[in-house]
């Protein structure tokens, strides 16, 4: 029979361990910090949810503040990784001080949501009227050129106000970019960017503010993406493209616009799919990135190092059913290939 002594010495030592086994635990859990574009955050919230679920271990932050603040985040390293619809330009990968990677994530679109109370038709859109819009030049919903494009339809006597993002966003590089191909007068006045100096129409902050003024202005057109639209049940516009044919954003239409990206990625990844030909092919779409230092040692932790080279898998392919069941087009198997090599290559 054990003395009152040795008794005590025992729970003595079985607090110990548990003690040891508790600050053992709280060290392995291993947080990551990331934050940027918003054409994603919908399918990156659901990823980190998920991903949590399955590895207790890992917690992941994502803010949604614009692809512009995100490439800030990564460059000061106040993130981890960072989201961006915009490849980084060649001055901002030159204040990272070392090689990022683009890894695309997904492909999404960029619609061109309304407001137009009374008309019950689907409204079509040429990316010229498009530009016209953006720059002043068609400022009524019954101008000759939309009314040419919408036979049939009764468009109102209404003023139009376009909406625009005021943040650095990836989301206005894409939509800008594509209205250059569309309009030299777009192109020489307004510009291509993350953020540009727009000549009318009314601003609001990330995606979320743009859906805000379009759902509660009438008149209002406003380019958003995809799933701010289907899940705010605000329509938008079909659109022509390469090809002469009006297609409506989809999954399917935007992974028709990325089908030959494949050929054109290079050694970044990092590449544009809009204005694509292909008869299905929806004209305003891109791929979105997720940028990590290719030498994860700035993470000064090995095991953060690891965490997120695990999650970047994880995301690309466990995650791409994800992003099918919300709308985005998932990555090609090809694509894929190429994101597995990429993410080989980071170093510890």
């Amino acid at each position: 029979m054990m003395t009152t002594l040795k008794r005590a010495a025992i729970a003595v030592l079985a607090l110990g361990a548990f003690a040891a086994g508790a600050v053992s635990s709280a060290r392995a859990e291993v947080k990551l910090s990331g934050g940027g574009a918003t054409f994603p955050n919908p399918l990156y919230s659901r990823w980190v949810q998920e991903y949590e679920k399955a590895h207790p271990g890992v917690k992941i932050e994502y803010q949604s503040i614009g692809s512009g603040g995100g490439i800030k985040g990564i460059t000061d390293k106040t993130f981890d990784f960072a989201g961006s619809d915009a490849p980084m330009n060649e001055k901002e990968k030159k204040a990272a001080g070392a090689p990022i990677v683009h890894i695309p994530s997904c492909a999404g679109a960029v619609v061109l949501s309304y407001n137009l109370p009374g008309f019950d038709g689907e409204l079509k859109l040429t990316g010229e009227a498009i530009a016209d819009i953006y720059t002043g030049k068609i400022t009524n919903w019954s101008d000759p050129k939309l009314a040419a494009l919408n036979e049939g339809a009764k468009l109102p006597n209404a003023a139009i106000t376009p909406v625009y993002r005021t943040d650095g966003s990836g989301t206005t590089f894409i939509f800008t970019n594509y209205l250059a191909t569309q309009s030299e007068s777009f192109k020489s006045s307004v510009g291509m960017g993350k953020q540009v100096k727009w000549p009318v129409g009314q601003g609001g902050k990330g995606s979320e503010g743009v859906t805000a003024a379009v759902q509660q202005t009438p008149g209002t057109i406003g380019y958003i993406e995809l799933l701010y639209a289907s899940e705010n049940k605000i329509p938008f516009a079909s659109v022509k493209n390469k090809e002469g044919a009006f297609v409506k954003a989809s999954p399917e239409t935007v992974a028709a616009a990325g089908a030959g990206a494949i050929d054109k990625m290079g050694e970044s990844l990092a590449v544009d799919i809009w204005n694509q030909p292909g008869a299905t092919a929806y004209p305003i779409s891109a791929f979105t990135y997720l940028l990590v230092y290719q030498d994860l040692s700035v993470l000064k932790s090995p095991e953060k190092a690891q965490a997120l080279m695990e999650f970047l898998t994880w995301a690309t392919h466990d995650g791409q059913e994800i992003a099918k069941q919300l709308g985005y087009a998932p990555l090609s198997p090809a694509v894929v290939k190429k994101v597995e090599a990429a993410i080989a290559g980071l170093k510890m």
